[in-house]
């Protein structure tokens, strides 16, 4: 996870979203989990938080072109006023957003700080920074395991993208705009192509000793 910028609310947001839910939530203050079911008008903005979002999970930093959904940062049955609120949107994997479910101790990808979390190059899993104090390793660590973010499925598109990138694939500028967790780790942990790799080797065997 690294940080994301909020984008702005669309301009129909207040009309198609807004407005509605907060006509629901005056005649029941607390709706109930069947009240949502019935009207879920956050849906009418899902394809624009897609785009505002630029196709990326809030969460797992992974592109999404496809199986994407709109979280409740907040709970939406605990904090009825955020509802229908495009501040409490976060984009997400679908298999993210259902491990994430109603938990509130997950870190709102709107506030963490580059550099909390970061990817092992030997196991591909993401885990805490290891010089982070006690409290926000625990919530890092809390946060990987509530979201899953170690989950197979990702742990095998970090691989595919990586051998991309080092086999001359996968440009890091692409990388960079569809997965900026893990180019930020490329060169965090300075991560050399194969091409590079042998030009280095090419250069330290033709240098005089």
């Amino acid at each position: 996870m690294i940080q994301v910028q909020q984008q702005q609310e669309p301009a129909d947001f207040a009309a198609k979203v807004r407005s509605r839910g907060q006509a629901l939530l005056r005649t029941r203050p607390r709706p109930t989990r069947e009240d949502y079911r019935k009207y879920p008008y956050w849906r009418d903005c899902l394809r624009q938080l897609h785009g505002a979002y630029r196709e990326v999970c809030a969460y797992s930093s992974m592109w999404i072109p496809s199986g994407y959904t709109l979280d409740h940062f907040r709970p939406k049955v605990r904090y009825p006023n955020l509802a229908y609120e495009w501040s409490n949107y976060r984009l997400a994997m679908d298999i993210v957003n259902n491990s994430k479910g109603e938990s509130e101790v997950v870190l709102d990808p709107f506030l963490v700080t580059n550099g909390w979390f970061i990817l092992d190059k030997a196991s591909l899993w993401v885990k805490p920074e290891p010089t982070l104090g006690a409290v926000i390793k625990g919530r890092v660590q809390s946060s990987i395991d509530v979201l899953k973010l170690n989950h197979y499925r990702l742990v095998t598109q970090r691989f595919q993208i990586l051998r991309g990138y080092i086999d001359g694939k996968q440009r890091l500028d692409s990388i960079q705009e569809k997965y900026p967790f893990i180019a930020a780790e490329i060169v965090r942990q300075g991560i050399k192509t194969s091409a590079e790799l042998r030009a280095a080797a090419a250069q330290s065997k033709n240098t005089p000793d």
